[in-house]
């Protein structure tokens, strides 16, 4: 098996859309290094394993000799992502933001190689937007029309609601996508809600004549309500923070009908295993959520934590 269809082959379960395959087939052909942007405003810090879908990918690609640019937006967290928010976010202090990105970068160690410089970079937004000269700005800004930023489905839910969208909040997608152009990513793997900001990444990377960075977006899963996505409002999540006994009973609390999303999303247990569990769910679905919980807990602190 090549490395293309290695890459791939792990991607299966959980990515969801390519944009494009074909670009990201031709990517890994060149057998040139890519860089991977994983950006991350640090407004609260802790990560769970629906972030840590992500992770893995990019941890694959490390292995096969990727470089993955950790990108804190130290200063995009001042203005704060709308993304899914009916209000706008509170600023946070300085200090706030230093104490929450060493706390992200604890957790991303549980997946990420940080141990070769060579495969990982660590890179701050401040660096270019706390020196931008306005009229630079002003020239991003310039490239883009309103109808396109307001198009955004958030934006698009406030004026149903007849909610404020305030100009700061505008603005963020365009800096989220000018990171592209800075850090010249290849590639990126995101959450669907992420979409339309790193798709201005690769607007604004062909206006600056640069290869367009390829996006991957990936499976997202209810909860372990059983409702909404993993929140740590909501407290239905399983967070990398949460010690080897907490992962493990935060799993057991996993509506029946969930065990096997989470199997396949979660875990990396073969297809065969994933087809024994699909049986044993309906069997006995507690024994089958043991198993789930013990790989979930395998994966992030080894086999003897999970016994």
């Amino acid at each position: 098996m090549s490395e293309t269809e290695q890459i791939l082959a792990s991607f299966a379960r959980t990515a969801e859309e390519f944009f494009s395959l074909k670009e990201f087939k031709e990517m890994l052909a060149q057998k040139k290094q890519l860089r991977i942007k994983y950006g991350v405003d640090v407004t609260a810090p802790y990560l769970h394993i629906g972030h840590a879908v992500n992770l893995w990918m990019m941890r694959k690609l490390q292995d096969f000799g990727h470089k993955v640019v950790f990108l804190i937006g130290d200063f995009t967290t001042q203005i704060g992502d709308p993304t899914g928010k009916n209000k706008t976010r509170p600023v946070i202090s300085q200090e706030e933001i230093e104490r929450n990105t060493q706390e992200f970068i604890e957790q991303a160690k549980m997946v990420l190689r940080f141990d070769d410089p060579n495969l990982l970079e660590i890179r701050r937004n401040s660096e270019w937007y706390g020196k931008l000269p306005t009229i630079e700005f002003l020239r991003l800004m310039q490239m883009l029309t309103h109808s396109r930023l307001i198009s955004r489905d958030m934006f698009q839910k406030r004026i149903a609601e007849e909610t404020d969208i305030y100009m700061h909040e505008l603005v963020y997608p365009i800096l989220q996508g000018y990171d592209s152009v800075v850090l010249d990513s290849d590639l990126t793997i995101v959450g669907s809600d992420q979409l339309f900001n790193e798709m201005l990444g690769r607007f604004f990377q062909e206006r600056f004549g640069q290869r367009q960075q390829v996006i991957i977006t990936t499976k997202v899963t209810p909860g372990i309500d059983g409702g909404a996505k993993q929140s740590k409002s909501l407290d239905n999540y399983i967070g990398l923070g949460h010690s080897p006994r907490d992962k493990f009973g935060r799993t057991m609390k996993l509506p029946d009908s969930l065990i096997l999303q989470y199997f396949r999303v979660y875990t990396e247990v073969p297809d065969a295993v994933l087809e024994e569990m699909d049986v044993l769910v309906k069997s006995d679905p507690m024994e089958a959520k043991k198993r789930l919980a013990a790989e979930i807990v395998r994966r992030y602190h080894g086999y003897g934590s999970a016994k």
